[in-house]
């Protein structure tokens, strides 16, 4: 039987305008976006399966008719499509992404760590008690500028303080383009006020440290209990561990939803415009200063130095500036090196197999 592959292509308008049924594909996340670089004939020996769960040993992946365990592989992550090679699993394609989230390693190896692919929304969650940290919230929206994904920052357990109102003013401060939104994480609000973004057939992750009620979220929106969750330390209001892994749930009749773990370090790469982009209101300051190498330090006729004195910028934000965009400068030189020094490696080795199988062709 001939099978039907139009629904794997970007859809066409039907008569009368009516909603159309959304694929198993679709569903996942299916876009125009990918069905643009496949054809018809990969289609039919490479069926395009999308990461749902990266496990120690492998890569969770469901697609039309697929639901396995291929083995893992550096360059995949949670979200990401890829045309499954049934014959031979290592060669199958990881299709270019619409958006990556990542970050260095922690420790001191100088790698890349790829968080989360292809997500359309990302709800930073913080907490309105000691959770609460302007410093953290600038770097999750700095990666997600730089990853072209919309931040959208989430204020939980608004309604155990008096005043939540004056954590939103803060956080609203951090940039124009992410939206602020306070609610309690364990009613209905999650499903009416994230409403907008959770559209069938779009990924939507949480991001944020451990506590702040990400897999609370997540369940409230998925209307079940599936994901475990746990209650916060009452002396520090800091988090345990619940998600150990990341994982996409696919909410009925609605969005993906990606839980991820709590991360404790979130040091910044690669991610120069998302940091110009989260202080534009330091960059238009800046083309005003009187000197184009303004350091904003001592220098006459600085407009940013103008703007603190005259309490139109905190002077706290000019720092935490200075700190990511040096944080930024260092990690991505450090990874330049890296990668400098591994293609050198490969280098000398590939030259010493070619002189290793030229001796062996001379012997022969």
């Amino acid at each position: 039987m001939t099978r039907n592959y139009q629904k794997f292509f970007p859809p066409g308008t039907q008569r009368g305008g009516t909603d159309r049924q959304l694929s198993p594909l679709e569903e996942l996340g299916w876009q125009p976006h990918f069905a643009q670089q496949i054809s018809s004939d990969e289609l039919v020996g490479t069926p395009p399966v999308r990461v749902v769960e990266v496990h120690r040993n492998g890569l969770h992946v469901i697609g039309s008719a697929v639901d396995e365990v291929i083995p893992p592989r550096a360059d995949a992550t949670v979200g990401d499509w890829i045309l499954l090679d049934p014959g031979h699993v290592p060669s199958s394609r990881v299709l270019e992404r619409k958006s990556l989230l990542k970050r260095r390693a922690p420790g001191t190896d100088r790698q890349v760590q790829l968080i989360a692919a292809n997500i359309e929304t990302a709800f930073i969650v913080s907490s309105c008690n000691q959770d609460f940290n302007i410093a953290r919230l600038e770097r999750y929206v700095a990666v997600c500028f730089e990853a072209e994904i919309d931040p959208v920052i989430l204020l939980t357990k608004s309604d155990l303080v008096s005043d939540p109102q004056a954590f939103a003013d803060e956080a609203a401060a951090i940039s124009k383009l992410a939206p602020v939104i306070t609610l309690d994480a364990r009613g209905d609000q999650p499903k009416s006020k994230l409403a907008d973004w959770c559209k069938p057939g779009k990924t939507v992750a949480f991001l944020g440290s451990s506590g702040v009620g990400k897999s609370t979220l997540a369940n409230a929106l998925s209307g079940t209990r599936s994901i475990a969750t746990q209650a916060i330390r009452e002396d520090d209001a800091k988090g345990r561990h619940t998600t150990t892994r990341r994982q996409l749930h696919l909410v009925s009749g609605g969005c993906l939803v990606l839980d991820t773990p709590g991360m404790r370090e979130l040091q910044l790469m690669d991610a120069a415009s998302g940091i110009e982009d989260l202080f534009a209101d330091l960059n238009e300051l800046s083309a005003n200063c009187k000197f184009k190498d303004c350091r904003h330090e001592t220098e006459p006729g600085c407009a940013v130095q103008n703007a603190i004195q005259s309490g139109d910028l905190d002077g706290a934000r000019l720092q935490r500036w200075r700190k990511l965009k040096a944080e930024e400068a260092f990690n991505s030189a450090s990874l330049a090196e890296r990668r400098s020094k591994d293609k050198a490696f490969g280098k000398m080795v590939r030259r010493v197999v070619k002189a290793k199988e030229n001796r062996n062709r001379r012997t022969e």
